[in-house]
């Protein structure tokens, strides 16, 4: 008859083993993704490492520079992309496992604007104004934030009359960064940009019927460090609880 105290140490043992096998197993996860993405990215990552014993480290920028890093070589394992365009690039490169890709998320445009500013907009084109002498946008010929406030003001007519105005940036939160600052008078983010700063608020939003259509794909790279460790963050991300922390941090579902 097998002792009650031999028994519990065997279960001891094997439960080590299990633990001590599954953290051999977790590695680093490099996640290249959009700016735009950061805090909620940085929620999950804590989340992934406590689960799976997996590092994830996040190099966060422009979709367009990440994508041209990625092309060059760089090692990363999951890219997440704030425009469709720029995986079609590592896509038809490819770079990416196509079996992986998703589209996740969606946001929307906004005008902030310093939160002591006294500012007031009824529309984008209130931006003509004379009381609105400089506009921060992310650099419009290759990050997503920049061509998609690019596209919406060229439908609405905009785009050239207010040309002299615009301060390019080099992403996403940078733009946000200078209306911070006060260096100028508002700037076009994205509405999750804005809700996660407390020196800004958002003086008007772009309707969704007018709006681009925004969509932020993931997906695992091709020749990554670590396989196995980006599926798993992908299925966090994709899971009901990752689901969850982008709804709070204000995105959408993609349609």
């Amino acid at each position: 008859m097998i002792r009650p105290a031999l028994l519990l140490r065997v279960a001891g043992l094997l439960s080590a083993g299990l633990f001590a096998g599954a953290r051999l197993a977790a590695g680093e996860v490099m996640v290249f993704a959009a700016a735009s993405l950061s805090d909620a990215l940085r929620e999950l990552a804590a989340v992934e490492q406590k689960a799976t014993g997996d590092t994830v480290r996040l190099n966060l920028g422009a979709s367009s520079t990440l994508a041209r890093q990625i092309e060059a070589g760089a090692p990363a394992d999951l890219f997440f992309s704030a425009d469709e365009a720029k995986m079609d690039d590592l896509a038809r490169a490819g770079l990416i496992d196509p079996a992986t890709r998703r589209s996740l998320l969606s946001n929307t445009l906004v005008i902030a604007v310093a939160a002591d500013s006294r500012l007031q907009f009824r529309s984008a084109a209130d931006l003509a104004r004379t009381a609105v002498r400089r506009i921060a946008i992310a650099e419009p010929e290759s990050v997503p934030a920049g061509i998609y406030a690019r596209e919406y003001l060229r439908q609405a007519g905009l785009w050239e009359p207010l040309a002299g105005k615009f301060v390019p940036t080099e992403n996403v939160r940078a733009a946000l960064a200078v209306v911070e600052s006060g260096d100028v008078d508002a700037g076009i983010v994205y509405r999750t940009d804005a809700l996660i700063s407390k020196k800004v608020r958002i003086a008007w939003e772009v309707p969704s019927a007018d709006g681009p259509h925004i969509s932020y794909p993931v997906a695992v790279v091709k020749g990554g460090g670590n396989p196995a460790g980006a599926r798993r963050f992908l299925a966090r991300l994709l899971s009901p609880e990752g689901r969850a922390v982008f709804a709070k941090y204000g995105f959408r579902a993609a349609p």
